[in-house]
């Protein structure tokens, strides 16, 4: 059976991203290299920054194209994240909403990647 280790998500500056998601998940991405950072965020799944314009090999497919699907446990933390999030100045794509799978949000990373947070 396959494991997954990482999502890699490309983004065009490395520092701008790591510290979108130190602020928005609370945690300390680490810089392997000036083009390359990691992240923990799950127990078994960590978020990889590459920057765009250093792959090997190169690619033209850039940022925005990803959603994260982030479930929480309970309304009230659900909440909480969303007021902290939107305190900070993290940008929204859409508001609180009630849909077929429960409440849901959509934040943005600086290069568009999609984080949807749902309970």
């Amino acid at each position: 059976m396959f494991t997954l280790d990482s999502i890699v998500l490309y983004v065009e500056d490395v520092q701008s991203s790591m510290a979108f998601y130190a602020k928005a998940f609370n945690c300390e991405p680490k810089l392997l290299s000036p083009t390359f950072a990691t992240l923990d965020f799950a127990s078994n799944v960590k978020i990889t920054l590459k920057q765009a314009d250093a792959l090997t090999p190169s690619s033209p497919v850039r940022g925005g194209g990803t959603e994260l699907s982030i479930p929480i446990a309970n309304r009230e933390t659900f909440d909480t994240l969303f007021d902290n999030w939107q305190q900070q100045g993290i940008e929204f794509s859409q508001e609180r909403e009630e849909s077929v799978y429960g409440v849901n949000f959509v934040a943005v990373d600086p290069d568009g990647h999609r984080l949807r947070v749902f309970s």
